[in-house]
């Protein structure tokens, strides 16, 4: 059954329409052709033709011509728009021009840089030139990486690798920084906050190299849909780039559902289950052939789909190849043979995480199944976009839990349709990041007197500091790094713990076996003793976690439950650095513990009961600013009545903190308590959410009468009657006065600050 006769089939399913809250038709939009750019070499577009690919589309044709041009150039199209050829085309052109010519790629993950060399690679064949092109990562055999360094036309890798292993030993690039025209930068939508920082501060080191070898590359820089692309590119490189911004990719027609569950619990609110609901829905579109993405929100809901759909589509010898489960934590060869799969039309199903939103080429399908709104709307159109990339029509499905946000946006589909998609924000010159990245810069190559690190301001104090801290000495107007360690090895650039656990199968005694891998904050939820361990929808089960090897133990078993558990989270104080009237800054204790898992049925997701965690705790040591509410004011209120109000201000604080601090959104934790153990008052508590904090609480403490402003204005000014996501989040969250509580709570924060201020 085809998508449209599918459709018309809902559509007369009377159960199934009862469940949707909106139903959106997007046209179809036919394809805007130009031609290609005169100075474009004609194996290049004899190749593309090869391919099927005659005529650029409008978009393209305009970046290749500003590429060229010798511009930088920032293309911002949707999903699926052939994005790819705007940096390809130029960049495959300047090496035919000049042999020597050199071009770097950067995407944030192995398996987009993969993706991207095969893609290139096939083109390079058609073309029949002798263009080298190689992807230099963790997983490059190291017999390789010389002939890539010497002869690499192409070298495709991650910011990660560039940051610790390329730039701290340039001198075995020279003939890559000597000829480097191009640097190409893909989804860069996801350099934000903390990772967006340091890869700002990783491209100023590399173009302070190409300065000294004599290369001034270009930025190519792609994104997906978000609000301010060309202020993010400036970010970024610390350059202005053009703005491509109008597609010219065809478009099928797109059908997107919202879709909720029915409810089973009227007086509690309480709906079916969204993750039964997906695997019904996915299930249909499974019977009736139609090739489909499903995305959820976590590793074990991925797992369970993934088992309940393999279960439906295995033949008699219990194949089900055709469905496959998608998530970080599989090995490299298992996601390459997936995404093979996705392109050559042998998988119909794939269950995964947002692993695959980003663009990895993953062929045809027809149909997208949401599991739970995925938080932004830019997410829910990425998502909504790895459908449809035929001309024929398409269809993405919704389907709404029973949280507060998802409820929301699923009956108030004029708010998600009305908002544009969110900023990308980030500060490169966040003093933490900058002068950690200021330190490999100065192990890279000596500073000059008076010599300025990119666009960064205060280089000159940044070089005072470290040689008065013995790190660098100053000879013949020069500074020279004089500290034994390696400053690179020190910085992850996405402020996370690189430390995995190894996955063993030992089921066979004999073939003890790796099947994957998971990184530490996750292992205490997952991979305790007696969890199920669910991998492509095998299960197994936890016999020995062993955390200084850092290695779990599994063994294969067949039971009719999964586990999952809950994490808990506590704050204590360590030390108050500074306090002015009601609000403080210091240093702060993060501690997560897992105490119990549960089990949970497989087909109908009842809890089948309990059990003890046994794991240590894990801590992290970080910055925090705090503001307390006094006596006086909290006593006007009941405590429902209070915590409702601080949930709302919470809230607020999340939306607009980030705005302020240049930071994305889950580089920051905002809580509240209406006692709070460390000043026994009610508090709001706004952390950095990394080890050793990067300043941003410091940040926010110095603004925080603006914040309280700001927030008392987002939510005075919006039109929502007593709350939404815009705001104080929604009032099936916040209860029917908890707006209203929270707009009086920040007016007398506002007021007690303006008092400190005045003070």
């Amino acid at each position: 059954m085809n998508v449209e006769q599918l459709l018309d089939k809902l559509r007369g399913d009377g159960a199934f329409m009862d469940c949707v809250s909106h139903w959106e038709v997007i046209p179809a939009r036919p394809a805007r052709y130009a031609a290609w750019p005169d100075r474009v070499h004609s194996r290049v577009t004899g190749a593309l033709a090869l391919r099927g690919v005659d005529r650029p589309y409008t978009h393209q044709a305009e970046a290749v011509g500003l590429a060229l041009g010798g511009g930088d150039v920032c293309v911002v199209t949707p999903t699926a728009s052939g994005k790819t050829l705007c940096y390809n085309v130029p960049i495959l052109n300047a090496i035919l021009e000049n042999d020597d010519a050199r071009a770097l790629y950067l995407f944030p993950t192995k398996a987009l840089s993969q993706d991207q060399v095969a893609e290139l690679y096939g083109l390079i064949n058609l073309m029949g030139a002798d263009i080298k092109t190689y992807t230099y990562d963790g997983d490059t055999p190291a017999a390789a990486r010389k002939a890539i360094r010497q002869a690499g036309h192409v070298v495709v890798t991650n910011p990660d690798m560039l940051h610790s292993n390329i730039l701290p030993h340039h001198t075995k690039w020279v003939k890559l920084f000597e000829n480097l025209r191009y640097i190409v930068i893909d989804e860069i939508h996801t350099y934000r906050g903390v990772f967006g920082a340091n890869l700002a501060n990783v491209l100023r080191r590399l173009m302070r190299l190409c300065a000294f070898y004599g290369s001034r590359p270009q930025f190519i820089l792609c994104s997906a849909t978000i609000a301010n692309p060309g202020e993010l590119a400036r970010q970024l490189t610390g350059r202005e780039a053009q703005l491509v911004d109008r597609s010219g990719a065809p478009s099928g027609e797109k059908h997107v559902i919202f879709y909720n569950p029915p409810v089973v619990n009227r007086q509690l609110g309480i709906r079916k289950s969204a993750l039964g609901e997906t695997r019904g829905l996915a299930a249909t579109l499974l019977a009736n052939k139609v090739p489909t993405i499903v995305f959820a929100k976590s590793r074990v809901q991925v797992e369970v789909l993934t088992k309940a759909l393999k279960e439906m589509r295995a033949g008699p010898l219990g194949d089900a190849a055709s469905v496959r489960g998608y998530r970080g934590g599989y090995l490299p060869q298992e996601r390459r043979d997936i995404e093979r799969g996705l392109r050559s039309g042998q998988v119909d199903v794939v269950i995964s995480t947002n692993a695959l939103e980003l663009g990895i080429d993953i062929g045809s399908l027809d149909a997208c199944v949401l599991c739970g709104y995925p938080g932004t709307i830019a997410s829910t159109w990425q998502q909504a976009g790895r459908a449809g990339r035929r001309m024929g029509p398409s269809l993405t499905l919704l389907v709404a839990s029973s949280a507060p946000i998802d409820q929301y946006i699923i009956t108030h589909p004029e708010y998600f349709y009305a908002q544009s998609p969110e900023n990308a924000l980030t500060n490169p010159d966040n003093l933490y990041v900058l002068l950690n990245h200021f330190k490999c810069a100065a192990y890279e190559l000596p500073f000059k007197e008076g010599e300025a690190f990119g666009n960064a301001p205060g280089s000159d104090s940044l070089i005072r500091y470290l040689e008065e801290s013995g790190i660098v000495r100053k000879v013949d107007g020069s500074y020279f790094w004089s500290a034994e360690d390696f400053p690179a090895s020190e910085i992850s650039l996405r402020s996370a713990m690189t430390e995995n656990f190894l996955i063993m199968d030992v089921s066979d005694p004999a073939r003890v076996r790796v099947v994957g891998e998971m990184d530490r904050f996750t292992v205490p939820m997952l991979l305790h003793e007696n969890a199920i361990y669910m991998h492509e929808g095998a299960q197994y089960q936890v016999e020995k976690l062993d955390f200084d090897a850092c290695k779990a133990f599994i063994r294969r078993v067949s039971v009719d439950y999964y586990t999952d558990a809950d994490l808990n989270v506590s704050l204590s104080l360590l030390d108050v650095d500074r306090r002015e009237g009601g609000a403080a800054h210091g240093e702060v204790k993060v501690t997560t513990l897992v105490k119990i898992f549960k089990k949970m049925k497989l087909d109908t997701g009842e809890s089948l009961g309990y059990g003890p965690v046994r794991l240590p705790e894990t801590d992290m040591h970080t910055t925090a600013m705090w503001m307390t509410l006094p006596p006086a004011l909290a006593a006007q209120y009941g405590n429902d009545s209070l915590q409702n109000g601080m949930l709302g201000v919470s809230n607020l604080l999340r939306i607009v903190a980030p705005l302020y601090l240049m930071c994305s959104p889950r580089d920051l934790a905002v809580a509240y308590q209406v006692k709070c153990p460390f000043t026994d008052l009610p508090t709001l508590i706004l952390y950095d959410n990394c080890p050793g904090g990067i300043g941003l609480s410091e940040k926010a403490f110095l603004m925080r009468r603006m914040l309280a402003a700001h927030a008392l204005s987002v939510a005075r000014n919006c039109a929502c009657e007593s709350g939404c996501p815009s705001c104080t989040g929604p009032a099936n969250e916040i209860g029917p006065d908890g707006k209203l509580t929270a707009i009086r709570l920040l007016g007398e924060m506002d007021a007690l600050l303006a008092g400190e201020a005045g003070g």
